[in-house]
C-alpha cells in the first residue's frame, strides 16, 4: 500500500508585483508504505514546497494528495506525521528531553506516557545521558539527534524531513544516515526526505526522484536496490551518484 500518493499536482504563488510564479507542474509521486524516499534537485525545484503540500501546510492549485489511500480531505490522522526541518529549532530554555516532549504536550496522553515515550526516544538516538543537558551545551550532531528524537517521539508513520543534516560536517552527517536507517528498519516508519546532496540521496533512498528546475516537474524516478548499508566510496554507489549528476 501507498503511505503518499501525490497525483498531478500543481502549485503557484503570487509575487508581490502580482505576477504568478509557477512552482510545480503536473507532480506524480508514489511513497510505499516503509520505503524511504529522496527527493532530489536544485534550489527552487519545488522540493520544500512537495514536504508542505505532504505536511497539510498549504493546498495544491491542481491534483490530488492521499495519505494512506485517503483523500487528504478526509484524512483524520494527521498525527500519524511529523516534520523535521532544516534547522534543529530547538528551544533554548528547555532541556534536550523538554525539546522532544515539546510534541507531545498537545495530546492526550497521560503525563507518565510522555515521560516514557521521551525516554524510549532519547534511548533510540543514544542521548539518554543527555537528557538535562540545554541545547547550546551540545554539538551540532547531538542537536540534529535530539531534533530528530523530537520528531520520532510522537511515533510517527511518516516522517518528513527537509535537509536536516546539510549543515553538518560529513562525518557526523555519515553518522545521522546510520541512525536514520537504523530506525526506520526499527520503528517501520515511512520517511520522504529532501536533498540537493546526490550522495545522500544513493546512500539513504529506495527511490529517488530527481525534479526539474522551476516549475518543478518530475524529470528522473529511480529505484535504488543496493544493499544496505552502502559505502559511498563503492563502485556500485559512485556510479549511481554520477549517473544521478548527469540527469540534474
Amino acid at each position: 500500500m501507498s503511505a503518499v500518493t501525490l497525483q498531478c499536482v500543481s502549485k503557484s504563488f503570487t509575487r508581490r508585483d502580482g505576477v504568478q510564479l509557477e512552482v510545480l507542474r503536473n507532480i506524480d509521486l508514489d511513497v510505499p508504505e516503509r520505503s524511504i524516499v529522496a527527493l532530489l534537485g536544485a534550489s527552487g525545484c519545488g522540493k520544500s514546497t512537495i514536504l508542505n503540500i505532504i505536511a497539510g501546510l498549504m493546498e495544491p492549485d491542481h491534483g490530488a494528495l492521499l495519505l494512506n489511500g485517503t483523500p487528504s480531505d478526509a484524512f483524520g490522522d494527521w498525527r500519524s506525521m511529523t516534520y523535521m526541518f532544516q534547522e534543529d529549532r530547538l528551544l533554548p530554555w528547555r532541556t534536550a528531553a523538554q525539546n522532544v516532549a515539546f510534541g507531545l504536550e498537545a495530546s492526550s496522553l497521560p503525563r507518565a506516557e510522555r515521560r516514557s515515550r521521551v525516554a524510549d526516544t532519547l534511548e533510540l538516538v543514544g542521548l539518554s545521558q543527555f537528557a538535562d543537558v540545554f541545547p547550546h551545551e551540545l554539538s551540532g550532531g547531538m542537536r540534529s539527534r535530539v531534533a530528530l528524537a523530537r520528531s520520532l517521539a510522537p511515533r510517527p508513520s511518516i516522517l518528513l524531513m527537509d535537509e536536516p543534516f546539510s549543515k553538518l560536517d560529513p562525518n557526523i552527517r555519515s553518522q545521522m544516515h546510520a541512525e536514520v536507517l537504523r530506525i526506520a528498519a526499527l520503528r517501520d516508519v515511512t520517511i520522504i526526505f529532501v536533498t540537493h546532496d546526490v550522495e545522500e540521496a544513493v546512500v539513504l533512498a529506495n527511490k529517488v526522484v530527481v525534479l526539474h528546475p522551476r516549475p518543478g516537474r518530475v524529470r528522473l524516478t529511480r529505484p535504488m536496490e543496493l544493499p544496505y548499508p552502502r559505502d559511498p566510496v563503492s563502485p556500485e554507489v559512485t556510479e549511481q551518484v554520477r549517473s544521478l549528476r548527469l540527469s540534474l
